[in-house]
């Protein structure tokens, strides 16, 4: 029986692209309704609301076309900006399993996604949703003890992953979970409130610039302070924890935890590093590129009959510079938009600092750097 309703399925749609050529039905039936989509994943914005200074967050209602997402996976979103469309990894804060899709939403100074979307975000907007993406996800084996480390908009994964855990009841069945997160100020903690709502969870905040001084002052490295977990009066806005992470920290929030998630600027995760090798790490900073060093080498882009000296950059903005506009995303090689197929020459990784085979592969171009002559296929 599934079988024919499969065949019948098809044969339905397949009538339908041809009674709606040139444009796909996609076209028509999203004058009636926006989320409505054969093939495209795309989501209504239902409800809007800003707890902090520097964030939006976005409840989102996906269409069918949606196919999920684990906890602690990225998504790629994608919304239309002055008639110009704009792809980001955000990583959804709800528990893995629900219908409806939580984004948390960090304000990046010059950024111009998170502005629009801080200052413009409404309930009704249609945006484009991929599914989840990317390896920061929990075990099918919970570990029994769990330490969660994040700082500023890398709090989002990790919510996730608690909000799944505490779903299934992993604290009632013996697990033990203890939280950590680095924001700059008491206001611009999200979450804040929820995590202090949590009996079973031990919760630990540590602010980084202090209220007082309006954001300037920077706390002593590695001094630390522990107070009440949850704490909220007196010195609160200080934290819990002062200083930036170490080994005092790690001692504080968990001893010998059986694993550490920790998604935040790659400062905060190589001090996590540092102190626990093994520790499952997460980062939206976009990698540092190195000093631009112009090679003198060619860079060729093959079907818009352009060829460039190298100057250092990775081959996304080369090409940009060049007026070429290659299809992008992130920019910093997580959502993989800018895949595209390099046809000669060797290039370097940002990310893993790995080296390209000479010949054609797909390469990410946001985060690559020609080493020597180089061509695409753009």
């Amino acid at each position: 029986m599934s079988r024919q309703v499969s065949i019948r399925r098809a044969l339905v749609s397949s009538l339908a692209e041809v009674l709606t050529w040139p444009q796909r039905i996609d076209r028509y039936t999203e004058l009636v309704a926006p989320t409505w989509s054969l093939r495209e994943a795309r989501a209504k914005v239902v409800a809007v609301r800003r707890s902090t200074p520097r964030s939006v967050t976005m409840t989102l209602q996906p269409n069918a076309a949606f196919p999920g997402f684990q906890a602690g996976q990225h998504v790629n979103f994608t919304v239309d900006i002055d008639g110009r469309r704009h792809t980001r990894c955000y990583s959804p804060a709800n528990a893995e399993g629900q219908r409806l899709i939580e984004l948390t939403v960090g304000l990046h100074d010059g950024g111009v996604v998170s502005t629009y979307l801080h200052d413009h975000a409404r309930p009704g907007m249609v945006v484009g949703l991929s599914g989840g993406g990317g390896d920061f996800v929990l075990p099918a084996v919970r570990p029994r003890r769990i330490l969660m480390i994040s700082g500023g908009s890398g709090i989002t994964p990790v919510m996730s992953m608690l909000r799944t855990l505490r779903a299934e009841g992993h604290v009632g069945h013996g697990g033990q979970i203890s939280f950590v997160h680095y924001a700059r100020t008491r206001a611009e903690a999200s979450y804040h409130d929820e995590l202090a709502a949590m009996p079973d969870v031990r919760v630990l905040h540590g602010f980084t610039r202090s209220a007082d001084t309006g954001g300037s002052a920077r706390l002593d490295e590695g001094e630390a302070k522990l107070g009440p977990p949850h704490e909220t009066g007196g010195d609160a806005k200080l934290g819990d924890l002062q200083g930036y992470f170490g080994a005092d920290h790690l001692q504080a929030a968990m001893p010998d935890p059986d694993v550490v998630y920790v998604c935040g600027p790659p400062g905060l995760v190589a001090a996590v590093r540092d102190q626990y090798r093994e520790a499952i790490a997460e980062s939206f900073v976009a990698p540092a590129a190195p000093p631009a060093d112009p090679s003198g080498a060619s860079v060729s882009f093959r079907g818009s009959n352009i060829t460039v000296l190298d100057d250092g950059r990775p081959l996304l903005q080369q090409a940009e510079s060049a007026g070429l506009t290659p299809a992008h995303g992130c920019r910093m090689g997580m959502c993989k938009t800018c895949t595209c197929r390099k046809t000669g020459g060797t290039v370097r990784n940002l990310i893993t600092g790995a080296l390209s085979n000479a010949g054609d592969e797909n390469i990410q171009i946001c985060v690559s750097i020609p080493v020597g002559d180089v061509e695409l296929c753009l």
